[in-house]
């Protein structure tokens, strides 16, 4: 028999998985840093569109297409990792959740260095 009581068990995690509760808090909290990438390339077209233009008629199809991409691309990273992690113990799934965003971090500044030297082949 066990000396557990009924409160004590009811509590652990059932197959030694992570609670659910614990994943949601992690991928919550490392998610605002992603949605921080997010907002960040979002408000960077608004402010490349207003630059150069009146309703970004002036941004061709490789500007919109990078600037579209770099919004999306931490949304695709932080799915990548919550679905990689999500089963694994609370610290892997951490690792995991901060390796993505430092993939994102480093997309991130190649985007902001590839827009920086080429802003004049964005523009049509």
């Amino acid at each position: 028999m066990s000396d557990l009581t009924p409160s004590a068990t009811a509590s652990a995690p059932r197959n030694g998985r992570t609670p659910t509760w614990l994943v949601a808090a992690i991928s919550g909290l490392v998610g605002l840093f992603y949605a921080y990438a997010v907002w960040n390339a979002i408000g960077n077209l608004v402010e490349t569109i207003g630059f150069y233009g009146d309703a970004g008629m002036t941004l061709n199809a490789l500007g919109w297409l990078v600037w579209i991409f770099a919004a999306v691309f931490p949304v695709l990273v932080w799915a990548g990792a919550f679905a990689v992690g999500y089963r694994r113990p609370a610290h892997q799934l951490f690792l995991v959740m901060i390796t993505g965003l430092g993939l994102v971090a480093v997309f991130w500044l190649n985007v902001v260095a590839y827009t920086t030297l080429n802003t004049t082949s964005l523009v049509g």
